[in-house]
Parts: C-alpha cells; structure tokens; sequence
C-alpha cells in the first residue's frame, strides 16, 4: 500500500503546484483590484499549503517527483494559451474559468486533507498536522473565491439584454 500512497502523494502534489501557478496568475492579471486582494490572499494560502504538503511528504520518506510537477507546470502554461473569447488578453471570460478552476481546486484540496486524515490515517502517522485546521483554510478560502467567481460567471455567460437564449 506504501506504493499507491506514494503515487497518491506525488500526483497530489503536481495538482497542488498546478492550481498554486494558476492562482498566482490569476493574482497577477487582477492586480489592484478586490479581485485581486482576495486572490493574493488565496495563493498565498495555497502555496503555503504546497509547502506543507511537501513536508508531509519528506517526513513519511516521499520524495517528489520532478517529472509530474515539471508536467503540471507545464500544462499551467499550456492552459494560458486556450482560447478565451478573443486573440488576445484577458477577458471575462479568462477571469470566470480562472475562478471556476481555482474553486474545483480548493474543494479538491479539502477532499485531500479528509483523505489523508480518515482513510490514510496520516492524522496518527503526523499527529502534529492539524488536517482539521487544512480543512477549514479550505473551505474559508472556497468562501473568500466564492462571490467573485459568481459575479465573473454571471459577467461572462449571461445572455445579453434582448437576446433569447437558444
């Protein structure tokens, strides 16, 4: 079982260093904004929780795998180049699916944490985690994303005045 666990780890690692490249990005394009305070605050959050991560991993003799986190990076990159509703910049559209993304991701990150926690039994394996403390950043940071990503959602997919929706 150590060797699903291992993978387990390092696949959840790239996903963490994934959405804490996107958050930094969306950080970025929505500088000097609300938006973008409240994005500051969440990836701050979500590289500290990269961070502890790795040192989960390090402590139970996990190394991380440079390949799958190298990937991650990568497909972070790759994902700046879909189209967004115009040739170039960022629109609404680009902010709502940046949104939706990081939201898919910090609910997954809580699902990691109670994983770990119930069915790995790391919470006795590195009683000095406080997973319950993982959980509830999450969710506080879910609630901190949460009205922005509605507004943006609303921005970009709402049916124009006088248009019928199909």
């Amino acid at each position: 079982m150590e060797k699903f666990l291992r993978i387990y780890l390092n696949d959840q690692l790239a996903l963490g260093v994934l959405w804490r490249e996107m958050a930094r990005r969306a950080r970025r394009e929505n500088s000097g904004t609300e938006l973008g305070n409240a994005l500051a605050h969440v990836s701050e959050g979500i590289a500290e929780d990269v961070d502890t991560f790795r040192t989960m991993m390090h402590r139970l003799g996990v190394r991380a795998n440079p390949i799958k986190t190298g990937l991650a990076i990568s497909a972070e990159r790759v994902g700046r180049m879909k189209p967004n509703g115009q040739m170039r910049g960022y629109t609404p559209l680009s902010r709502f699916t940046e949104l939706e993304f990081l939201t898919m991701g910090i609910e997954g990150k809580k699902q990691l944490w109670t994983t770990l926690r119930d069915l790995a039994g790391l919470d006795r394996r590195l009683p000095d985690i406080d997973f319950d403390e993982l959980i509830e950043r999450a969710e506080r940071q879910r609630g901190e994303l949460d009205p922005f990503r509605v507004r943006a959602g609303a921005d970009a997919l709402a049916v124009p005045v006088g248009r019928a929706p199909r």
